[in-house]
């Protein structure tokens, strides 16, 4: 093994995984493959369960199975999320292709994104070691920019620079993106995102924020924010 393998290695040993399923086929497949890929994993069979593993084993991700005895996935992510210990742990559901209404409250709760059942050991490595990579929240830098990508993002302006081109945005525009931006890679729901940019008590359209995502696109690139069907979006790259 050479050195640049045994430092990849030896990072991945020091990754801490939960996985949470009341199928213990699925933890078992999931499990094998993470633990031959070098991950350090521990399994639950239900929320409760999981609960308990995560306050003593600490994981950096979570793996969360939706519907489970004793306590689901959806109640076990917001008792996690009620703890500061938890609030920036990445956090993933594992769902099935059915479960679409079912998933929005779940990501709703606290959860970063989802994995769909059934899937191939390949695309599995792939996406956790995806899900490792994200920061929960950007870097505020000694000037009050948060930087994400190529991009800067001036709170006290509204602007975004992104190299030597500034680029001004009304608000509701550079709040949507502001929000985006602060979790790279979570999915907000639509709900979420209305709840958080334009608050409960006001009603607006219901394409509304498709049209700030498309005059956010026009100005910023098309290449930033990504639509997931049928649930939100999300700021990646």
């Amino acid at each position: 093994m050479n050195e640049e393998n045994k430092d990849s290695f030896a990072e991945k040993m020091m990754t801490k995984i939960l996985l949470v399923d009341d199928e213990r086929d699925i933890l078992d497949f999931l499990s094998y493959n993470l633990k031959k890929e070098g991950f350090d994993v521990q399994v639950a069979e239900n929320g409760k369960i999981a609960i308990d593993i995560a306050l003593k084993y600490r994981p950096q991700l979570i793996l969360l199975d939706i519907m489970m005895p004793e306590l689901d996935g959806i109640e076990a992510c917001q008792i996690l999320r009620g703890k500061p210990d938890f609030a920036n742990t990445v956090i993933a559901f594992l769902t099935a292709r059915s479960e679409d209404l079912m998933l929005i409250r779940a990501l709703d709760a606290g959860g970063d994104d989802y994995i769909t059942k059934p899937i191939k050991p390949q695309v599995l490595i792939s996406r956790v070691k995806a899900l490792l990579r994200r920061s929960p929240t950007q870097s505020i830098d000694s000037e009050g920019f948060m930087e994400v990508a190529d991009l800067r993002i001036d709170r006290q302006q509204y602007k975004i620079l992104r190299g030597d081109i500034v680029i001004e945005l009304p608000r509701k525009e550079f709040e949507l993106a502001y929000l985006l931006a602060s979790r790279v890679g979570k999915v907000f729901t639509r709900d979420e995102i209305y709840s958080k940019i334009w608050g409960n008590d006001i009603i607006v359209g219901d394409r509304t924020l498709d049209v700030h995502v498309r005059k956010l696109r026009e100005k910023i690139g098309e290449d930033y924010i990504k639509t997931v069907k049928g649930i939100g979006y999300k700021f990646d790259f």
